[in-house]
């Protein structure tokens, strides 16, 4: 991307998550302004980019775990900047026939992730806001690789924090959940009020653009999002506890669960 000393659009001049937590994973999609706010995060969470790629494992153990599971559609919200593993990738490695509907508010995001699968038929991209659910169920191009007769998963990773209490986000996953047919699984990770620098990080993330202020919730409210799921072993667990391969980063910064709806 162009450095914030070289002319460019207004995006480049206001700090976004998204392209912060590319900085965070070792990416180049970011600016300077996204680097100086992600210093920022970093001075009071030094341990904010293994945070990040902990994240991200976490994301490819679950889309795998899933895929196992018989899954082979995917809605995945608030996608963030493409990187390496993204969930085409990982669930084709078990479902070769896998589909794929990644969203996301950002234009930049969007913009970044249509080149990416430009030429996969079996992808898509559309920009929608997870705060919204209406327009995104509905868009066409969700429904066009993706049936709603049949189960598929829906991610909600590294998101729901961004979403305020006044936005009510159990009230929006009640009516994600909803729209899903039985059989469906959740994917989610969440940032964790135990981790108490957390409350510290959400200061700087309130200069972002998306109005993304990082709201930490505790085990319990990160619970009670999946009310009407049945959560799968191991349950409600820090990144690093979620079915761990081993080598896993330690951080109890982030809670995640698998749920399925009966």
């Amino acid at each position: 991307m162009d450095d914030a000393t070289t002319p460019g659009p207004e995006h480049a001049l206001t700090p976004n998550v998204a392209r912060m937590y590319d900085y965070f994973l070792g990416g180049k999609d970011n600016y300077a302004c996204d680097r100086d706010a992600a210093d920022e995060v970093e001075r009071v969470l030094p341990t904010v980019a293994g945070v990040a790629r902990a994240n991200r494992a976490f994301l490819q153990r679950a889309v795998r775990y899933v895929a196992e599971r018989g899954i082979d559609q995917f809605l995945d919200i608030g996608t963030g900047l493409p990187t390496q593993g993204n969930v085409h990738e990982i669930a084709r490695t078990v479902q070769p026939a896998t589909r794929v509907v990644y969203a996301d508010n950002d234009p930049v995001v969007v913009a970044h992730a249509r080149a990416l699968v430009s030429t996969d038929e079996q992808t898509a991209v559309i920009q929608a806001d997870v705060r919204d659910p209406d327009p995104l169920l509905a868009d066409p191009q969700v429904h066009a690789l993706l049936d709603f007769e049949r189960p598929l998963c829906v991610l909600f990773v590294a998101v729901l924090h961004f979403v305020s209490d006044a936005e009510g986000p159990a009230g929006l996953m009640r009516r994600y959940i909803d729209a899903i047919p039985p059989g469906s699984h959740v994917i989610l990770s969440h940032a964790a009020i135990e981790e108490q620098r957390n409350m510290q990080v959400g200061q700087t993330y309130r200069s972002t653009s998306a109005n993304a202020p990082l709201v930490a919730r505790t085990r319990e409210e990160v619970t009670a999002l999946l009310d009407g799921l049945t959560i799968l072993d191991p349950g409600v667990v820090p990144l690093h506890e979620w079915r761990p391969q081993g080598g896993e980063y330690v951080t109890h910064a982030g809670w995640t669960a698998v749920a399925q709806k009966e």
